[in-house]
C-alpha cells in the first residue's frame, strides 16, 4: 500500500535542521504484513531524544531509515499467527521483546538480545523489511517507524489498551511513560515516602516526575530552562537549578538528560545508601568522573535503565490505569501539536532543550 512517511536521508547533519534538512516526507511503499505482524493505521507520535540523536549522528543507524518509535494506532489488518484483534488501539513499543533469549527471563532488566539485534539492523523482529521507496528499501527504526500514516511492525512492538485512551495519551506510554516511569517504579524502587530527584525535566524526565508523584512521593526536579522549573512547580513538585541544590540529597535520584554532565550531578545529588538511575543516552564518547570511593565508602548503587527496566505488556496497563485514575496528567507533557512537515523545526526545539513532547498528530 502507498503510505506517506518522513524518512532520515542521511546521519550526521548539521543544525539548525530547518535549513539542512535531513528528512523528506514523501510517498512509500509498505508491505502487507507477514507472520506475526500488525499492520497499524498511526493516530499520534511523539518526538524523542532518541530520533534526534539519529538524526545528529550519535546513534548511527542504517538510512534511509523512516523514524518514530513512540506512538499510537488502530490495528487495521493482522498477519498469520497474530491474536491482536483488528479494530484495537495499541501503544506501539521500541524495544520488541521474543519472550524466549536469556535477556527475556530478567524481567525488563536486560533489553531482548533478538529485539536489539533487529533494531540495530533496521528490521523486524523476524529480520524482514516492509518499507520501500522506489525500489529501495528503508529501514524501520527500532522496530516501529511511526513518523507515517501506517506501520507494519511485530505483534511484538505492540500494546493493546481500551478505547477510553485517547491516541496522544496512548502514545506517550509508548516511550516518555516506559522509560521515565520505569527508571523510578522498576529501577529506582524508592521505598514509601521517600524523595525522588530528577535531573532533566525533558519528556522523559518530566514522566518520572509525574510517575513519582502519582506513587505518592516527594519530588525535585532539576534542569536549566526555566520554562521546565516552572512547569514542574504548577504540577507540585520542587523544582531547581543545578547551581541551586545547596545539600539536597536523596535516596533514588533519576539521569534524564543524556548528558554526562548530567550524570554527574545527579549522582552528586545521591545520597548515602541511594541509587542513582541513568536512562538518557548521551553520545557515545561522552565521559562522566564519578568518585569510585563514594560507592565503597556510602554504599551507593548506579543503575542503567533501558526503556525503563520494563516488560511493557505488564507496565503500560499499569501507566494507564494511574492516567484514568486521574493521578497521571499527561496531557502535561505535550508541548506542541504538529504534522509531518513540522518536522525539522520540532527538531530544532528539541535540541535547543526548549520542548518536552511534540505530538505528530495524523
Amino acid at each position: 500500500m502507498r503510505i506517506t512517511g518522513a524518512v532520515l536521508e542521511r546521519c550526521g547533519a548539521p543544525a539548525p535542521y530547518a535549513e539542512s534538512r535531513p528528512i523528506t516526507v514523501g510517498p512509500l511503499e509498505l508491505e502487507a504484513p507477514g507472520p506475526g505482524e500488525l499492520l497499524v493505521r498511526v493516530e499520534a507520535a511523539g518526538l524523542c531524544h532518541s530520533d534526534l540523536s539519529v538524526v545528529d549522528g550519535s546513534r548511527v543507524r542504517p538510512v534511509p531509515m523512516l523514524l518514530g518509535h513512540e506512538a499510537a494506532g488502530i490495528v487495521e489488518a493482522a498477519g498469520p499467527g497474530t491474536a491482536t484483534a483488528v479494530g484495537r488501539r495499541v501503544v506501539l513499543t521500541f524495544l520488541p521483546r521474543c519472550g524466549s533469549c536469556e535477556a527475556c527471563g530478567t524481567g525488563g532488566r536486560l533489553p531482548c538480545s533478538v529485539g536489539s539485534a533487529a533494531n540495530a539492523a533496521g528490521t523486524l523482529v523476524g529480520g524482514a523489511v516492509r518499507i520501500g521507496r522506489e525500489g529501495e528499501r528503508v529501514s524501520h527504526h527500532l522496530g516501529v517507524s511511526a513518523f507515517a500514516t501506517h506501520a507494519v511492525v511485530s505483534e511484538s512492538s505492540v500494546v493493546a489498551v481500551d478505547a477510553d485512551v485517547p491516541p496522544d495519551i496512548a502514545a506517550l506510554l509508548g516511550c516518555a511513560v516506559l522509560t521515565g516511569g520505569g527508571a523510578v517504579v522498576n529501577a529506582g524502587r524508592p521505598n514509601a515516602g521517600e524523595t525522588v530527584v530528577v535531573v532533566g525535566l525533558g519528556g522523559v524526565g518530566m514522566a518520572a516526575l509525574l510517575v513519582a508523584q502519582a506513587l505518592g512521593h516527594q519530588v525535585v526536579g532539576v534542569d536549566t530552562v526555566p520554562a521546565k522549573l516552572d512547569l514542574a512547580r504548577s504540577l507540585g513538585a520542587e523544582a531547581c537549578a543545578p547551581d541551586e541544590v545547596g545539600g539536597l540529597r536523596a535516596p533514588v535520584v533519576v539521569e534524564a538528560a543524556g548528558s554526562a554532565r548530567a550524570f554527574e550531578t545527579a549522582f552528586a545529588l545521591t545520597a548515602p545508601g541511594g541509587t542513582t538511575v541513568t536512562v538518557g543516552l548521551p553520545h557515545p564518547d561522552a565521559r562522566a568522573e564519578v568518585s569510585p570511593l563514594l560507592l565503597t565508602a556510602e554504599a551507593r548503587t548506579v543503575v542503567g535503565s533501558y526503556l525503563g527496566s520494563a516488560v511493557p505488556g505488564d507496565d503500560v496497563p499499569r501507566y494507564a490505569d494511574l492516567w484514568r485514575a486521574g493521578r497521571l496528567p499527561l496531557d502535561r507533557l505535550v508541548s506542541d501539536r504538529i504534522d509531518l512537515d513540522g518536522l525539522p523545526a520540532a527538531l530544532d526545539r528539541l535540541a535547543s532543550g526548549e520542548a518536552l513532547r511534540q505530538l505528530i498528530v495524523f
